[in-house]
Order: structure tokens, then C-alpha cells, then sequence
């Protein structure tokens, strides 16, 4: 399995750099790095100096890059697609429709993406693979798929397997479905007690994104007002969708008493004004010590409490509610929907208080 790493950050503050800087040094330690660009403007090609398409090719000695072209990840996929289909419908209707006539609907390009990710990991040939996205908001949408599918499956299951529309349409739906996930599925799936293999696969999505030893992700600012504020507002964002954030590297300035005051629950780094990779490199710190930084989520069956990191928010931001088995944690634009585990099933909430960047929650 691979180490997946990302950056996240405002447009500007040296993110694709970072990007470039760490896979270089990872590759020349020995690690086997695929650095993935998701920026399908020319600017990545010029950092790196190598123009990338979207086959993989190897750039130096143990770093390969590619380029995700998300209409090129959905035709790919078609071809599958119209097997699938084939196979649950007597006169298959999408043989006339080729790939390279498919238009990208909003949320592919992420979906697509995350798919091609799982791929490269599944390869088993990488070590490490760093994902730089076309901006932090996107990439976060695209990490937080697994959990926000699974919660979707998991709570429409029942009303949309007793659908009569729904069974109308599965076989039309599992095609679709199949283009990004490459995997099929059928109305009788949502009401089986089997785990479907979608099912499974977001399931171990979900357990990578929320285990630092699989996937971290890093903050990247400048000293400038607003690139900080971005890099507050991503770090409580990511905690959102149970991803850790290992430290802070701040770009090209000297680590100040008040950036090391607003980002003090995790390690701080900088980086010289320099464009020798080597140099920024070497200031890089070490990626996998984000199993050290504070988890997004714990919970304490035994106490009856729930804690939720939720850095770069204030009390008023943080709204709780709970329906059912489930709590459900809203902070700026995202909504975090926590199953509770069997111990706490049945447990009305008997108190909350945020404190230190905590949502401690009482049951």
C-alpha cells in the first residue's frame, strides 16, 4: 500500500512547488513516488520542467508523473462500462454511445480522480504517491467521497430499495455508477445484508483517508493575511472528512511568534526563497510523522464522549445536531455525519463545550 500525501493550501502559495519539492526528496531516499497532477493548464509542466501527459512516465530515477485528464479517465472506463451493461440488459442501449463523445458532469472530474488514485496504490508499484489537485477545495471534496457515498448508501438503502422508480432504472444507473467506480451494482444490492464490493471499497476509502499512515496532508501558506486564513479554514475542512493534517510549511518566510501561535497544535516548517530543489527539499520535514499531529475524530465508548478537532472555526461556526445512531458536526461549508458505534447507540447527547479547537461531546 501507499503513503498517499497532499498539500493543501491557497492558489499561490507555492503548493505544485511543494509538491515537486517532496517527491524529488522522497525519490532520491529510494522511495518508488508517483507524483499525480490533477492542473490541466501548462503550469505544473513548467515547474517540473517535463511536459506530462496522461500516461505515466518516469522523469527521474524512482519518480514517475502523470497527468489526469478526466475525459480520458471516463473513456477509458466505457469500454468496461458497456460490458457491465451487456450483462444486465438483453438489448444493451449504450453500444451507439462512444467515449469520446462523453461530456464530464460536475463532481466527476474529483470522482475520476480519486478512482485513478485508487488504481495507482492498488498497482502495488509505488510507494509513495503525491497528489497535487487543481485547488485544496476540490481535493478535499475528492478525499471526502468515500464517507459522504457510504453515509448516502447507508441511509437511502431502504427507502430507495422499496423504489419502484429505482428498480425501473438500475440497469441504467449501474452503467453510470460503473464509469467511475468500475465496479457494478443493482437495486437488489441495497436492500442485501452482504457488503456489495462498492460498498467495500468505500469502506477502505474511508479507512485510508482517516489513517495518517496511509493518507496526511499538509498546509501550505505565506505570511500574507489571506493565505493564512485559507490554510485555517482547509485545516479545520480536512477534519472534516476524518483527514489529518500533519504540519504547516510556510513558504519563503521566517516561522514569526504569531504563526507559530495560530498553528501551535502542529509542527511548523519553512522553506528558503530559493528554487534549488535540493535546498527545499532538505527543508522539508518528514511526512510520515503526521501520525503524530491531533486525529480529527475520537471516540470514547467508555467515558460516553466524542471529541472532534475542528481547528480554524469559533464556537459560533459549529452547529451540532443528532438523528438517531448518528451526530452530525456542521462547520463552515461541511457537514461531518458520525455513526456512533454500538456501545453509544440509543444515547441522547447530555452536553457539548468547545474548547481548545474541540468539540468535546457528552453522551
Amino acid at each position: 500500500m501507499s503513503f498517499i500525501l497532499t498539500f493543501l493550501g491557497k492558489g499561490g502559495v507555492g503548493r505544485s512547488t511543494v509538491a515537486i519539492a517532496a517527491a524529488k526528496r522522497l525519490a532520491s531516499q529510494g522511495e518508488r513516488v508517483l507524483l499525480v497532477s490533477a492542473d490541466p493548464s501548462s503550469s505544473f509542466d513548467l515547474l517540473l520542467g517535463v511536459s506530462l501527459s496522461q500516461e505515466k512516465q518516469e522523469i527521474e530515477t524512482n519518480l514517475s508523473a502523470v497527468q489526469l485528464r478526466s475525459t480520458h479517465l471516463l473513456e477509458v472506463s466505457w469500454e468496461q462500462v458497456k460490458q457491465l451493461e451487456a450483462e444486465y440488459l438483453r438489448s444493451p442501449t449504450l453500444k451507439n454511445v462512444y467515449g469520446q463523445e462523453l461530456g464530464i458532469l460536475p463532481g466527476m472530474d474529483e470522482a475520476l480522480a480519486l478512482n485513478a488514485i485508487r488504481e495507482y496504490d492498488q498497482s502495488g508499484k509505488y510507494d509513495v504517491i503525491i497528489y497535487d489537485g487543481a485547488n485544496s477545495f476540490a481535493t478535499l471534496r475528492m478525499f471526502g467521497i468515500p464517507e459522504m457515498l457510504n453515509w448516502y448508501i447507508r441511509r437511502f438503502s431502504q427507502v430507495l430499495s422499496e423504489s419502484d422508480v429505482v428498480k425501473a432504472l438500475s440497469p441504467f444507473i449501474q452503467p453510470i455508477t460503473s464509469a467511475i467506480l468500475n465496479v457494478g451494482w443493482s437495486s437488489d444490492d441495497l436492500n442485501s445484508n452482504s457488503t456489495t464490493k462498492a460498498n467495500q471499497m468505500l469502506e477502505e476509502g474511508q479507512k485510508a483517508v482517516s489513517d495518517p499512515r496511509r493518507v496526511a496532508a499538509y498546509l501550505v501558506t505565506t505570511t500574507e493575511p489571506t493565505a493564512k486564513a485559507t490554510a485555517k479554514y482547509l485545516w479545520g475542512s480536512a477534519q472534516q472528512i476524518n483527514l489529518t493534517v500533519g504540519g504547516l510549511i510556510l513558504n519563503q518566510a521566517e516561522i514569526s511568534e504569531e504563526i507559530a501561535a495560530e498553528f501551535a497544535q502542529i509542527p511548523v516548517s519553512n522553506l528558503p526563497k530559493t528554487s534549488d530543489w535540493l535546498s527545499l527539499g532538505q527543508a522539508l520535514p518528514d511526512f510520515r510523522q503526521a501520525v503524530n499531529s491531533p486525529k480529527p475524530l475520537t471516540i470514547d465508548s467508555a467515558k460516553g464522549q466524542v471529541k472532534v478537532f475542528l481547528p480554524g472555526f469559533t464556537k459560533q461556526q459549529v452547529k451540532l445536531t443528532q438523528y438517531g445512531t448518528e451526530l452530525t458536526v456542521e462547520a463552515g461549508d461541511q457537514r461531518h455525519n458520525i455513526y456512533l458505534p454500538p456501545t453509544l447507540k440509543g444515547k441522547s447527547v447530555k452536553g457539548a463545550k468547545f474548547q481548545d479547537n474541540y468539540l468535546i461531546i457528552s453522551l
